[in-house]
């Protein structure tokens, strides 16, 4: 049972490090919170996806997709060019004050939010990296024990997600100025636009 706990937890730490990050990912999770949309939909979808890529990793699978390095690299560009469009819209809410307040008043399609979600979950190889390949790869060293290591990560994970969305409607005070969510506009543009050169360019 020790031996349990202390690998579970291991498995909680890990997953939390990779996972509490400034991305793609956290800053459109943050940004649904904050606008109270569709927040229970964006917080399962991550949490459900981590985990199902964390047991393809803990499961062995990482080695098997090493042999089609072209897959991933088919990924960072598609997903590359998604952040581009998404960061550059989050720019021009930014810039124009009329979009701004447009995409602060409507709370939008609940397709569309979890689409996006898929999107920047599922298109991203540094999710897959730190998932299927960092974890499962750290797994293995934890023989018999390496599905309690993942179920420590995937908690860890589900943890982070619902405190991220859940918790972001704290901020609502802050954010009820306009000029508020500029700045909180101009941090998602500046983070999707580098991430999304920089799958481009690394594919």
């Amino acid at each position: 049972m020790t031996d349990a706990l202390t690998t579970a937890a291991a498995g909680f730490g890990a997953g939390l490090s990779l996972i509490v990050a400034i991305g793609a990912q956290n800053a459109f999770v943050l940004r649904q919170g904050i606008r109270r949309d569709a927040v229970l939909a964006v917080v399962g979808i991550c949490a459900l996806s981590d985990a199902l890529l964390i047991a393809l990793g803990v499961g062995g699978v990482g080695a098997v997709v090493v042999a089609w390095p072209a897959a991933l690299t088919a990924v960072g560009l598609v997903g590359g060019a998604f952040l581009l469009v998404y960061g550059f819209l989050a720019a021009r809410r930014v810039l124009k004050p009329s979009a701004l307040r447009a995409a602060t008043v409507s709370t939008g399609s609940r397709r569309r939010t979890v689409l996006t979600c898929l999107a920047l979950t599922w298109l991203n190889p540094h999710v897959y990296l730190d998932t299927v390949f960092l974890l499962g790869s750290i797994a293995a060293d934890r023989g018999p024990l390496r599905w309690t290591f993942g179920l420590g990560a995937a908690l860890a994970s589900l943890c982070w997600f619902v405190a991220l969305g859940f918790g972001a409607r704290l901020l609502s005070r802050f954010l009820a100025r306009p000029s508020s969510w500029r700045v909180l506009d101009g941090l998602v543009a500046t983070t999707m636009i580098a991430m999304g050169a920089m799958l481009i360019a690394g594919a």
